[in-house]
C-alpha cells in the first residue's frame, strides 16, 4: 500500500498538468455454480471492475490498468483481488530518437511475453532501432509491491531491427528469465523412518534464449516471414518457425506452414532430467474470395512427433454475418470432430449488435477409447445506445460428462471517455 501512496504522489504532477485523460472502466458480472459432491452445489456471482486509464502531457504519457474482483455472497479463496496490469511512465520520442518507459509495464518477446516492473529503453534512427529492458517479475496475483529477492527474480533482454531497404524486415534478440521457486514443507523420513518435516529450497530455474527473425513482402504476390530460436542454456535449436502466403490471383490465396520445436525446459527444472522430443509440423491452405462478404477456405496440418504422428483438417466459410467451420483431427493426438458456427449482425447504426456460436465436439484420446461428447451454446447482443457506452449480455450453456447441464450467464457494462484539458 506505502508503493501505490508513493506512486500516485510521483505522477500526481503528470495528472494534474494532463492534456488528455482518457480510458475505459467496464463492470462485470458472471454467474456459475460450482458442485462440491452430486448432491450440493453453490450458486456464485463473481464480480469484476476493470479501469484503464492514460494521462497525456505532450510527450509524456502515464499509462494504468488494474482490475478489483471479487465474488458477491459465497467467497472464494484469495478474495478481493486487485490486479495492476500496467501502471508505467511514458516519455516517447527524445531528442526525436528514443523512448523509455518506466514502471510496471507488458512485454513481448518472440519467445515469451507478460508483465515486468522495470524499464525498457529504445533508440531508432532511419531504418533501424535497438531496444534493451530489465526488470523483475510480478508477484502472485498481480499485487502492487516488488519481489525482494529481484537477483533471482529477474527478466532482461535486448532487440535490434533493421529495414535496409522496403519490404524487408530483420531482427535479432536475445531474453533472459529467472525465476526462484518457493520454499516448501514436505514430509521425509529420517534414518529411524520417522517422519519429519524438511524445507525443499530448490534453485532458480532460467530461460536464456537467442532469437532471429525476418520477413519479406511483395503486396498482391506474396509474403514470407522465419523465425530462429536458441535455447543458451542447452546449447541447442528450440525453434524453427516458417510462414508465408502467395496469391494466385486477387481472390485465390495459398498459405504454407512449418514449425519445429523443443518443449521448452527451465534449465535447472525437474522436468529437465525427464527424456523428450522434438515436433515437426506442416500445414498448408487455400482460401478463395467469391466476393467481398463471403470466402471460403480450407486447410490440412501434419505433426510428426517421436515414432508417431497426426493430422487435421479445417475447412470452413467466412461472412459479413458470421463464420463456420469444420475441424477433423485423428492420429496420435486423438480423434475429434468439431462443427463450429458464430454469427453477429449489428442494427440501427450499431445500436444493437445480437449474436449466437454454436459449437459440437465429439472425441476420444485413442482409436479404441469411449467416445466424449461436448455442446457449448453462446447468446447474446450488445448495447449501445450512447457512444461512449454500451451494455453486453450473454447467456451461456455447455454440457459434457463432468459439467452436465452447465448454464452461465454474463453481464457487462462499458464506458469510454475522453477529455482534454
Amino acid at each position: 500500500m506505502k508503493k501505490f501512496i508513493v506512486s500516485i504522489l510521483v505522477a500526481l504532477p503528470l495528472l494534474i498538468t494532463a492534456q488528455n485523460l482518457n480510458g475505459r472502466f467496464t463492470s462485470s458480472f458472471y454467474t456459475f455454480q460450482r458442485f462440491d459432491n452430486l448432491q450440493k452445489s453453490d450458486a456464485f456471482l463473481r464480480n469484476t471492475e476493470a479501469l484503464t486509464l492514460n494521462f497525456n502531457y505532450s510527450k509524456l504519457s502515464l499509462r494504468t490498468r488494474m482490475n478489483f474482483e471479487t465474488n458477491i455472497g459465497a467467497s472464494l479463496d484469495n478474495d478481493p483481488r486487485l490486479r495492476f496490469y500496467n501502471l508505467y511512465l511514458e516519455a516517447r520520442d527524445i531528442l526525436s530518437f528514443a523512448t523509455i518507459k518506466l514502471g510496471r509495464q507488458p512485454l513481448f518477446t518472440p519467445v515469451s511475453g507478460g508483465l515486468f516492473d522495470g524499464v525498457n529503453l529504445k533508440f531508432k534512427y532511419a531504418g533501424y532501432s535497438i531496444s534493451g529492458f530489465y526488470g523483475g517479475n510480478l508477484p502472485a496475483y498481480q499485487k502492487l509491491e516488488f519481489l525482494k529477492d529481484l537477483s533471482d527474480n529477474y527478466v532482461m533482454g535486448a532487440r535490434f531491427d533493421a529495414n535496409p531497404f522496403d519490404h524487408l524486415n530483420l531482427a535479432v534478440s536475445y531474453y533472459d528469465k529467472n525465476y526462484k521457486t518457493m520454499d516448501y514443507d514436505a514430509l521425509r523420513l529420517d534414518e529411524g523412518l520417522d517422519p519429519i518435516s524438511v524445507i525443499i529450497q530448490q534453485k532458480s530455474n532460467q530461460f536464456k534464449f537467442l532469437s532471429g527473425e525476418a520477413s519479406y513482402e511483395m503486396p498482391g504476390i506474396f509474403d514470407i516471414n522465419a523465425a530462429y530460436e536458441h535455447d543458451l542454456n542447452y546449447k541447442e535449436t528450440s525453434k524453427i518457425e516458417a510462414n508465408g502466403r502467395v496469391w494466385i490471383t486477387r481472390d485465390l490465396g495459398i498459405t504454407g506452414y512449418y514449425n519445429w520445436r523443443e518443449p521448452k525446459i527451465r534449465y535447472n527444472s525437474i522436468f529437465s532430467v525427464f527424456n523428450f522430443g522434438h515436433t515437426e509440423e506442416y500445414e498448408g491452405g487455400i482460401d478463395y474470395k467469391i466476393n467481398k462478404s463471403f470466402t471460403v477456405f480450407g486447410k490440412f496440418g501434419n505433426v510428426k512427433y517421436e515414432g508417431d504422428d497426426s493430422q487435421r483438417l479445417t475447412f470452413g466459410a467466412t461472412t459479413h454475418l458470421g463464420s463456420i467451420s469444420y475441424r477433423k483431427n485423428f492420429g496420435y493426438a486423438g480423434e475429434l470432430d468439431n462443427i463450429s458456427v458464430y454469427a453477429a449482425k449489428s442494427y440501427r447504426e450499431g445500436l444493437i449488435t445480437p449474436s449466437i456460436g454454436v459449437s459440437y465436439t465429439s472425441y476420444k484420446l485413442a482409436k479404441d477409447a469411449e467416445k466424449n461428447n461436448i455442446t457449448a451454446i453462446l447468446a447474446g447482443f450488445n448495447l449501445r445506445p450512447w457512444k461512449t457506452w454500451s451494455f453486453d449480455v450473454q447467456a451461456q450453456f455447455f454440457n459434457n460428462k463432468i459439467y452436465h447441464n452447465d448454464y452461465r450467464f454474463l453481464l457487462k457494462i462499458n464506458h469510454w471517455f475522453n477529455t482534454n484539458f
